[in-house]
């Protein structure tokens, strides 16, 4: 029995509430990390999305924080290849990480040699992660290049869920395939969440469940 499944009506509904009005409150970008040596103090838990480009990383964070561009400092070109770092509440409670976007189809080898030696000691290294979401985009469900994620989460050691995303452009028989798929797939994984969260960010969907997962997970 997953974590969301002991908790009852009442527990989840005051969950729901809780992570909202967190979200309502500071939300601030802090800083772009390009190397390690530029991370912030680990002082507080940390809680890291990652995903293929143009998953809609950027619309979900926003649609988490409830900003409009929130996120816009992850997408300012010549910071695709960094770690970019948001607080949350007063005094900061914890941290959400926007992961550079893998799955480069005509990057140089030298630049995802270099996404992967920044992800791959981050996620190794980093104590005071405590989960990874992993983004997929549920009109085309796991690629080869989001297995590969998982699997170097799984040789890291880090828990993470797997998210799918823009569920609102899926017809609802061809979602219910692609999550059963992604679902049994994930079983295979160590490091992988056995639920799996279905989200909107332009409707809304799941949205709510996510919030409260995120501060579940940074254990706030």
């Amino acid at each position: 029995m997953t974590e969301e499944n002991r908790l009852d009506e009442a527990e989840r509904a005051a969950l729901a509430r809780r992570a909202a009005k967190l979200f309502s409150g500071r939300v601030d970008f802090l800083l772009s990390a390009p190397q390690l040596k530029f991370l912030p103090d680990p002082t507080v838990p940390e809680i890291a999305f990652c995903g293929r480009s143009n998953v809609g990383k950027s619309s979900l964070l926003n649609a988490l924080t409830g900003r409009k561009a929130i996120a816009r400092a992850s997408v300012t070109p010549g910071r695709t290849q960094e770690l970019n770092f948001f607080e949350v509440g007063e005094p900061t409670l914890f941290r959400l990480v926007d992961m550079p976007g893998y799955g480069f189809a005509k990057a140089p080898v030298k630049v995802v040699d270099k996404w992967k030696a920044l992800v791959n000691t981050y996620l190794r290294g980093r104590q005071v992660l405590h989960r990874t979401l992993v983004l997929v985009d549920s009109r085309h469900g796991l690629k080869d290049v989001d297995r590969e994620m998982m699997k170097m989460l799984d040789a890291a050691a880090v828990g993470y869920r797997l998210v799918l995303t823009k569920t609102d452009k899926i017809k609802a028989s061809d979602l219910e395939r692609v999550a059963e798929q992604t679902v049994e797939e994930a079983r295979k994984h160590p490091a992988a969440f056995p639920e799996l969260h279905l989200t909107s960010a332009e409707k809304g969907m799941g949205i709510e469940q996510l919030r409260a997962a995120v501060l579940r997970d940074a254990g706030v």
